[in-house]
């Protein structure tokens, strides 16, 4: 049998030739586009940049934008917000993909629930919106490191936004990943994607001359075949140009309208004019006044943009929350901290109601749009619930029992390199110091963001950035000294990124002493942090409680949830969380006064509160229908 086989091989693969030849003849024959998807065969070309004009196809497109953040918006209220943009008379939704988020830990990728950008994409694509994808690496956006995630800052050499290896081997692997999701998601593989961004507002930061060309070939060997774009603001534009890359840009007025359209031609010649970002209002620092542009300033100048043949977006046209600790800061003379809320005083407020803005832009945008708006959704329905008094009480000193042996080091460790996380380090939230001195001095060292220190329990004032030294008063015996450090957040925009590690950075003196043997303490107050709690490790609230500490009191819903906002009168510094989910930090120094608590986060039935207090405790937790934020929005 096998004699026979090995003899009859050869004519068995003369055979398969013959089939393969004529295989090949008829297949010739065959008209290839037919086994094209009907609604895949027009889509050859996408969005082009022909003379003054974008193309889709073989139509002249405007764009008409705005922007939507899915990590900022609960994503049981993408739909809401998305049909919002719709009926305003828009065409194209941008967004940012946030690498910190999505990659919260080296080589773990995390694009579930409200990070799931592919069904953001895809339910813009039903809803009948293009999208302008904006990758990054880099996306400032007001957010903690600008987007990109703390454990880079384990390397002491890091460069962040340059070839540096370490950085750009990071940003390698991150885009595999995230490009494998983005390409099927492309206009020319049946997706509404039409464009994307190369980084963003590299001009304005200009490290690296090779690193914009490294991003645009980063994002095209790994399949991305649609426009790209950059986009600079008026301090940048002359850096940001990057070849065979459309240049487009941000601002707010129509000063800088005629200023940069008149350099973009000079440097580009005859292209499609965009304004990529139309500031539509601004972000709000603790501390400082709330934001507000009013809605005839915004109409007019949109007006101008379109009247100029410019496409536009509008940044933002939902703002959203800055749930958790996502915010950033900005640091030049001095350094601010981003409130929780995004509201931007944008088109829609913070919880996506109609303003002012909206009817404007919908009546502007529905009169050149050549056909009826679809009717605006309703508004989702506010409530006020009953005040809630905390029942329970954990102090932070009674709490640290439970948080497992303490990282023991001769010196301080920042924040990111502590040996958490897998080797990842902390990212966000607090960090304990604790060691012991012998005698009273002047305590002096670099804390970053704030650092209320403790003699024992007692608080003896903060350090931070403008207070560098404290006084420890006059002791006897061991002593305990403590260092309470809040990451504030990092700075998300300018030269000093590359300088953004939190915690006690380097040594601690006490009169010019290095102190030594330090007890450190992650705080990063994730959903695990507060499983080491159960109702067993709680007591009583006290008539004088001990701060810090962590009150616990449940919020009672018979009917369907509904939003609703936090309102922390008497309360002065920390952070809220419902059900798990962290609202954010509050502050009583403003401007926003109340935390916004989406209705899908609430369940019908018993609601767990916990809010960890710094400074100074309040008698109750109130809610309101309305935020505080000096906002005047549309009632429809």
């Amino acid at each position: 049998m096998t004699t026979w086989s090995l003899r009859r091989r050869p004519g068995r693969m003369l055979g398969l030739l013959l089939l393969l030849i004529l295989g090949f003849l008829v297949l010739r024959r065959v008209d290839w586009s037919a086994l094209v998807p009907l609604w895949l065969r027009h889509r050859q070309l996408g969005l082009q940049a022909k003379g003054w004009n974008f193309m889709l196809e073989d139509s002249t497109f405007w764009i008409f934008g705005g922007s939507i953040h899915y990590f900022r918006v609960p994503r049981e209220y993408w739909r809401d917000r998305l049909l919002k943009m719709k009926a305003c008379g828009l065409n194209t939704l941008t967004t940012y993909v946030p690498w910190n988020l999505h990659e919260p830990e080296r080589g773990k990728f995390d694009f579930s629930g409200n990070l799931d950008l592919e069904a953001f994409v895809l339910m813009a694509a039903e809803i009948g919106l293009w999208v302008i994808l904006r990758p990054g690496p880099y996306i400032c956006s007001e957010m903690d490191l600008g987007g990109l995630p703390s454990w880079l800052l384990q390397d002491p050499g890091m460069r962040l936004r340059t070839t540096y290896k370490g950085f750009t081997e990071a940003v390698d692997l991150y885009f595999d990943h995230l490009m494998s999701r983005v390409v099927p998601l492309q206009y020319k593989r049946g997706g509404p994607i039409i464009a994307v961004q190369v980084e963003n507002e590299y001009g304005s930061y200009n490290k690296d001359p090779a690193y914009m060309a490294y991003v645009k070939k980063a994002l095209e060997d790994r399949g991305i075949v649609e426009l790209l774009l950059t986009s600079d603001n008026k301090d940048g534009l002359s850096k940001g140009i990057v070849q065979g890359v459309l240049a487009t840009i941000n601002l707010q007025s129509t000063r800088e309208l005629q200023l940069l359209t008149t350099f973009l031609f000079n440097v580009q010649g005859t292209q499609p004019k965009m304004v990529m970002e139309y500031w539509t209002g601004w972000f709000d620092s603790w501390g400082g006044p709330h934001n507000i542009l009013d809605s005839s300033e915004v109409l007019k100048t949109v007006s101008a943009i379109v009247d100029a043949g410019s496409s536009i977006n509008l940044y933002m046209f939902h703002g959203g929350t800055n749930f958790g600790f996502m915010n950033g800061a900005m640091h030049f003379h001095d350094y601010k901290s981003d409130v929780t809320s995004y509201d931007y005083d944008a088109v829609l407020t913070e919880a996506g109601d109609y303003t002012a803005k909206y009817m404007k832009l919908r009546d502007f945008f529905g009169s050149i749009s050549g056909i009826p708006l679809p009717p605006p959704p309703d508004l989702l329905p506010k409530v006020s619930y009953e005040p809630i008094t905390p029942v329970l009480y954990l102090s932070l000193w009674d709490a640290l029992k439970y948080m497992g042996e303490p990282i023991k080091s001769e010196k301080p460790i920042n924040m990111e390199n502590l040996p958490v996380n897998g080797g990842n380090g902390q990212a966000f939230g607090y960090i304990l110091y604790e060691t012991s001195i012998t005698s009273s001095g002047v305590l002096s060292g670099r804390v970053r963001d704030r650092g209320q220190v403790f003699v024992n329990t007692v608080s003896i004032g903060f350090l931070d950035y403008k207070t560098t030294k404290i006084a420890v008063p006059l002791i006897q015996g061991y002593t305990m000294l403590r260092i309470l450090v809040e990451n504030r957040g990092r700075v998300n925009y300018g030269e000093n990124i590359d300088d953004q590690r939190k915690g006690l950075i380097g040594n601690l003196y006490l009169n010019d002493s290095p102190l030594k043997k330090f007890r450190i303490y992650s705080l990063d107050m994730k959903k695990s942090f507060f499983q080491r709690f159960g109702l067993d490790k709680w007591s009583s609230l006290p008539e004088t409680p001990t701060l810090p500490a962590f009150f616990l009191g449940s919020l009672s819903i018979s009917s369907t949830p509904c939003d609703t906002f936090l309102k922390l009168e008497g309360w002065e510094k920390g952070v809220v969380f419902i059900n798990g989910q962290n609202l954010g930090r509050y502050w009583n120094i403003g401007p926003q006064k109340t935390l916004y608590l989406p209705g899908p986060w609430l369940s019908s039935g018993i609601n767990q509160v916990i809010i960890f207090e710094e400074t100074m405790a309040g008698p109750a937790l109130q809610f309101t229908e309305t935020p505080h934020l000096g906002r005047n929005q549309y009632i429809k």
